[in-house]
């Protein structure tokens, strides 16, 4: 089972992560870049969109709304700006003052909810684990806001560090302990050169993958256990779309590592 994609960066839309090219119910996503003053424009029925500003600044416009979005120069700038649209709703996208690259994450929707977004100080930033898994995660698209399925944040770790550490899972629905959600990971790295390795395996070892990845690289996680490391000398950081029934930070950590946190 092969759960790694690739995308190049370019000018243009790709999909890369669809509903048939993966094992994964409800995440989706396409990446977008565009040249200054391009535009593009979207209009996909049943679903809703979380439109992630990895970097530059664009207009997002409909028929009864439109954003300014986006405002760092990296991926490494602080936590990103995002833009909701819900389903059935058409939207233009236009760069402006410079290229600007988003990653469009999607998810089957049945209810509408009028279009929003979130601006990067309003995003909560919190540090997660200690010594060698110490990370820091933004909660950039939180289960507070309206939506259907979709549920997004991003993460930066660096220097051998690990992240999704302890290994944890949210693939069964045991409330409030466990959520089933599908993950996408994107990564980015600060050296064109720099890298990381992504595990995935489940406890009936029915999935036991572990993936190099690099620049543009994403990973579907359908279920199971799915830790993180980073090369040293390196940072890394990396973009989660989670979609599901319950939305939120709802896993649960392999047993025989829970230790680990209580030392």
């Amino acid at each position: 089972m092969n759960l790694k994609k690739s995308y190049v960066e370019k000018y243009g839309y790709e999909r890369v992560v669809t509903d048939r090219n993966s094992p994964l119910v409800y995440a989706e996503t396409d990446m977008l870049k565009l040249a200054d003053g391009q535009s593009y424009t979207i209009d996909e029925l049943g679903k809703e969109f979380v439109l992630v500003v990895l970097y530059g600044r664009c207009e997002v416009k409909g028929e009864d709304f439109t954003f300014t979005v986006g405002k760092r120069a990296n991926v490494f700038e602080g936590a990103a700006e995002t833009a909701y649209i819900g389903k059935d709703t058409a939207f233009t996208v236009t760069a402006m003052g410079g290229d600007v690259k988003i990653a469009v994450c999607k998810a089957p929707a049945e209810k509408y909810y009028k279009p929003y977004q979130i601006k990067a100080e309003d995003v909560i930033i919190k540090t997660f684990g200690k010594g060698a898994f110490v990370r820091e995660v933004a909660f950039t698209f939180p289960e507070t806001g309206e939506a259907n399925h979709l549920y997004i944040g991003e993460f930066w770790v660096e220097d051998g560090k690990w992240g999704s550490y302890p290994p944890h899972k949210h693939d069964v629905d045991n409330l409030p302990t466990e959520g089933a959600l599908d993950e996408i990971y994107y990564y980015e790295f600060d050296k064109p050169q720099g890298f990381g390795f992504q595990a995935v395996y489940t406890p009936e070892n029915d999935i036991n993958e572990v993936y190099k990845v690099q620049n543009g690289d994403m990973v579907v996680i359908p279920k199971g256990y799915h830790p993180f490391t980073v090369a040293p000398g390196y940072k890394n950081y990396c973009l989660w779309i989670m979609a599901g029934k319950n939305r939120g930070l709802l896993s649960s950590s392999e047993e025989c590592h829970k230790w680990i946190v209580k030392n």
